[in-house]
């Protein structure tokens, strides 16, 4: 799993580190911003602190102009619903007069077994939608972790993107320091989208994303109080995983996932993209089946209100198909009404006997699992239609 930085959390180190950002404070009331916006000087854009994709579009992102603009913007994001997250802070930043917008990012590509750099001029869009229609906009740079990334290398794949030469020193240099931050920093992800570019040749991180290993914040002391913080601010619902001792991630679909085991539930997720669903979320209990554990999942996947229908894939190992059934049943009638369809395929140790004891008035049931996440993906369409 990976702690995942807030966005002013993650240009803080990244100015640590020497890459240029806006100057920017956070707030959380309407006065705050106000006297954040006063300081760092009109016009500034007032940004949404919440950990999803598209918050321009949905509204969390607004540039203003004077007083009374950030006003009544600040009054609109501050404890607005963004996608199933609750606004609980903004960050106020001095707005940049750009002339063009880039991608830089690292990562780690799991089928070369090395870390990559991606630069691309396409940047201030989802970069995922990019990579699918347009692979060749982004230039790619696998680098040896056993030397790092060279300045060589950092420069190819700023010409091969085909950056402008007049800031392409700059960009690589961005590029550098963004791989040893994700280096030193035991990250997982680290990326600006968009790398703004000014009229006067200067280039400046507008966003950024810091995703960390959490395995290893026992080694990052500063990056595990941030965590704190974050999780103070965070959402809901991931707050309360972690009070129930759960792995989860909350996605942007509406198909809810749960299952018992990460890789059982990647599975899942990939089948529910396969066969056209959008995954709300990575949801793994772990170990054991007993009907507390499984109405606490429950309880949150149904308060996820992008959630329109539920797909259970358990595999019974040692705790056992018919336990987990019980579990489910019990869970299920807790329930004065089933707020979402719920759909279940288990496997493994005593399947047969688990599917037979489930109450088919509260669950659907399917043999397999390709059955299953169709039938799940099927109901969420049903909702939409």
């Amino acid at each position: 799993m990976v702690m995942k930085l807030h966005e002013y959390q993650a240009k803080q180190v990244f100015a640590d580190a020497g890459i240029p950002t806006p100057a920017s404070q956070l707030a959380s009331d309407v006065d705050g911003v106000v006297a954040a916006a006063d300081e760092v000087g009109y016009p500034v854009a007032i940004k949404a602190q919440v950990q999803v994709g598209g918050r321009g579009k949905a509204g969390g992102i607004k540039l203003v102009d004077d007083e009374d603009e950030a006003r009544e913007a600040a009054d609109e994001i501050l404890g607005m619903d963004l996608k199933g997250y609750h606004v609980g802070s903004v960050l106020v930043e001095e707005a940049v007069d750009f002339v063009n917008e880039l991608y830089v990012g690292i990562t780690m590509d799991r089928g070369e077994g090395k870390p990559v750099a991606m630069v691309s001029t396409k940047g201030g869009v989802n970069i995922e939608e990019v990579a699918e229609e347009d692979p060749d906009a982004i230039a790619r740079e696998h680098i040896d972790p056993s030397f790092g990334m060279h300045p060589y290398q950092a420069r190819k794949a700023v010409y091969d993107a085909g950056v402008d030469q007049a800031v392409a020193r700059d960009v690589s240099s961005v590029l550098m320091t963004l791989y040893e931050l994700w280096d030193d920093r035991d990250g997982s992800d680290a990326e600006i989208n968009p790398l703004m570019v000014t009229a006067d040749d200067e280039v400046i991180a507008a966003d950024a994303v810091m995703n960390i290993d959490e395995d290893a914040l026992f080694r990052q002391p500063e990056l595990a109080e941030m965590e704190a913080e974050a999780a103070s601010t965070g959402d809901d619902l991931e707050q309360k995983a972690d009070e129930y001792g759960f792995d989860y991630v909350r996605l942007e679909g509406n198909t809810g996932i749960i299952g018992n085991g990460a890789g059982l539930v990647m599975t899942t997720l990939d089948l529910v993209d396969y066969y056209g669903g959008e995954p709300a979320n990575f949801l793994d209990v772990g170990g054991g089946a007993k009907a507390d554990r499984i109405a606490n999942a429950l309880d949150m996947v149904f308060s996820d209100d992008n959630v329109d229908s539920v797909v259970f894939n358990i595999f019974g190992g040692i705790t056992r198909g018919d336990e987990v059934a019980k579990g489910i049943n019990e869970a299920l009638e807790q329930f004065d009404e089933i707020p979402k369809p719920v759909v279940v395929r288990l496997a493994g140790t005593n399947w047969e006997e688990g599917m037979e004891i489930l109450n088919e008035d509260l669950v659907t049931v399917e043999q397999t699992l390709e059955d299953a996440v169709q039938r799940a993906v099927e109901y969420a369409g049903e909702v939409n239609e």
